[in-house]
């Protein structure tokens, strides 16, 4: 792949999941990751491939002065409140921090003139529509999650248009695994994601799993979601780059594989990876839940030449228990 020719890129969200395996991928090719977190879901840890910078996106003056120390080529941005539940708690903190937070990103980009921004966006901007989800889908967002993300990308689609910005968003489906190295991996709190609490219960650490519907319209009545590893996603990035290097606008684009997991599927997974059962008890739907989300994965494949190779089940699973095991201390076990 041909990276542009630029130096440095502000991670914005660097010490956080994706955003650590964005910068590794960026180190890789070349570039040097300008880490700006402040470490209310990050992990100074997972800083590892260039500076850090402890600073909130919505210090404005802040955020615009390190813009000016490091004169980044592009910007990634990672940095968003994620926790469904949270948000529908919470949703003047949800918008405080991915909106306004945004809206902060922007004034800066705009007064250093850094004109390239690669955006964590969501599948969840598309809500309970029928899949397979292309980018045409109509945004119809279910939850504050959703909305707030599903806003940020009309504001970065306005700035485009207004400012001569050039951005792609990029919708993740299911973001899952850790760095096949094993150095750095999932490490929410709190953890709700379905493969790291599974491999906790396989291991007595959670309790057992609570899996949420076992009669929907699957081929084993659970969910159907699409899996994809967090190191294909932070290629995907590098790859967002290059592709503004070569046409700029807005640029919207799925990451997903087509290829969905069941929620049974996914812990007879675990079992292979750990060698031990999953505990799980069996219960009725979660409010908001969908049968089956899936993406069409056509524009990444034609704009990014996206072609996932840690995306099988068996991968993810075991990259996650590798980095969980070592993390908990449990590498001889």
């Amino acid at each position: 792949m041909t990276v542009p020719a630029l130096k440095n890129v502000l991670v914005i969200g660097g010490a956080g999941y994706v955003g650590s395996h964005a910068a590794m991928a960026l180190s890789q090719a070349g570039l040097t990751p300008i880490v700006v977190d402040n470490l209310s879901g990050g992990h100074e840890s997972a800083v590892q491939w260039g500076p850090f910078e402890r600073c909130d996106m919505r210090d404005t003056a802040a955020l615009t002065a390190i813009m000016s120390r490091y004169s980044p080529g592009a910007v990634m941005h990672f940095a968003a409140s994620i926790e469904v539940g949270i948000g529908e708690r919470e949703p003047l903190a949800f918008f405080d921090n991915n909106v306004a937070g945004t809206i902060s990103v922007l004034k800066a980009m705009q007064e250093t003139g850094v004109d390239k921004l690669v955006f964590s966006s969501t599948c969840a901007v598309y809500g309970n529509a029928k899949p397979p989800l292309t980018e045409a889908t109509p945004h119809n967002p279910a939850s504050v999650y959703g909305r707030t993300k599903s806003i940020v990308e009309g504001l970065i689609g306005d700035c485009v248009r207004a400012h001569g910005l050039n951005a792609v968003a990029l919708r993740y489906f299911n973001a899952c695994g850790a760095a096949l190295s094993g150095g750095i991996g999932e490490q929410h709190d709190p953890e709700t994601h379905l493969i790291p609490n599974a491999l906790k219960a396989a291991w007595g650490l959670g309790g057992a799993m609570k899996v949420f519907g076992t009669d929907y319209p699957t081929p084993d009545g659970t969910c159907l979601r699409d899996y994809v590893h967090v190191s294909d996603l932070a290629s995907a990035h590098v790859a967002a780059l290059d592709l503004l290097a070569r046409e700029g606008g807005f640029h919207a684009i799925n990451l997903g594989t087509g290829n969905p997991f069941s929620v049974l599927e996914v812990l007879a997974a675990v079992e292979r990876a750990t060698g031990k059962p999953v505990p799980h008890d069996l219960g009725p739907r979660r409010a908001g839940d969908v049968a089956v989300l899936t993406a069409d994965v056509s524009t990444a494949r034609d704009k990014l030449g996206f072609a996932p190779k840690f995306s099988d089940i068996d991968t993810i699973v075991g990259s996650a228990w590798a980095f969980h095991r070592k993390a908990w201390g449990m590498e001889g076990a």
